[in-house]
């Protein structure tokens, strides 16, 4: 583990290498799983603000689980905050295009200009899944079966996940961050990278 602050960084988000890949996993990770996507207390307020502005992005049965399930929910395992999901499948935040490759609906309002927030930052930040304990912050890769072609193209072009999720770790932890986390991966590299 690497100590940014009171961040404490595992080493894989500098060993490991990660690109998604949607024309290969078509966007799994917003399919698969038990719950939706964990969410920060501070998005609840926001999902609720921008509901009517992103529904013409969503699915109807995107738009039926939200009006059923409210704008977020909680895992019921440990009471974190999530998406509601559609029918215990995909996020209810999600589209399909014409390839069946997924999109978020909150995402393409964002880019179209109708919102100013972009999406869950644990969605943004994926792979990198945050922990907030008492007294620190973790930061982990989480590894899943469905991002191998992720694995395998982010190790064809050589980028490590935390140079992939330069914007999104930027836009939650600031320039000044991840100019030391670069700094902390090129000293972590020179010490034991192959």
């Amino acid at each position: 583990m690497i100590q940014i602050d009171d961040k404490l960084i595992s080493e894989d988000i500098f060993s490991e290498e990660f690109v998604c890949n949607l024309t290969k996993c078509k966007g799994a990770c917003c399919v698969e799983g038990d719950v939706g996507a964990p969410l920060d207390k501070d998005e609840l307020d926001i999902l609720d603000s921008i509901l009517d502005k992103i529904k013409p992005y969503l699915t109807q049965e995107g738009i039926k689980a939200l009006e059923e399930q409210g704008t977020w929910t909680t895992d019921p395992e440990d009471g974190m905050y999530v998406t509601p999901m559609v029918e215990d499948r995909e996020c209810a935040y999600v589209t399909f295009d014409e390839r069946g490759i997924t999109k978020c609906g909150i995402e393409k309002a964002y880019e179209d200009g109708a919102i100013d927030w972009q999406k869950p930052i644990s969605c943004h930040l994926y792979p990198i899944r945050v922990t907030e304990y008492s007294t620190f912050t973790a930061l982990n890769y989480h590894e899943w079966s469905v991002c191998s072609d992720a694995c395998a193209l982010g190790k064809e072009l050589q980028v490590p996940i935390y140079k992939f999720l330069k914007t999104p770790l930027t836009r939650k932890y600031g320039e000044a961050f991840y100019g030391v986390l670069s700094e902390a991966a090129d000293e972590w590299k020179k010490a034991y990278g192959s």
